[in-house]
């Protein structure tokens, strides 16, 4: 069992930057591979980015590569996503969750945080 809980989102201009986290809880974290999703308002979740278990490999959606970096501390159960060069098209509510197995797809992930709101203005 994993619990998990995104902060960091806030109200940004283009071009700035912004971390998001996702503690989790429970001992089983590094067992995981971690992923962030994002939904933005209307439209259906999607895939942003994901790291493995190990922390030594990531994925990334086309229209962030570039742009936003994924990471984990598996010593602080802590996931991190990096976003610089923020666009208008990136506001949604970002969400972590948490898979035994290497996908992009939503109904692999097991484990879901309530998601932070991340908003870029013009």
């Amino acid at each position: 069992q994993v619990q998990l809980v995104e902060s960091g989102g806030g109200l940004v201009q283009a071009g700035d930057s912004l971390r998001l986290s996702c503690a989790a809880s429970g001992r089983s974290f590094s067992r995981y591979h971690m992923g962030w999703f994002r939904q933005a308002s209307g439209k259906a979740r999607e895939f942003v980015a994901a790291v493995t278990w190990a922390g030594d490999w990531t994925y990334y959606t086309d229209s962030v590569k570039g742009r936003f970096t994924i990471s984990r501390d598996n010593a602080k159960n802590t996931v991190y996503l990096q976003m610089n060069s923020l666009k208008p098209e990136d506001t949604a509510v970002y969400y972590c969750a948490a898979s035994r197995n290497w996908e992009t797809e939503e109904a692999e992930y097991d484990y879901w945080g309530q998601g932070t709101q991340v908003t870029v203005s013009s």
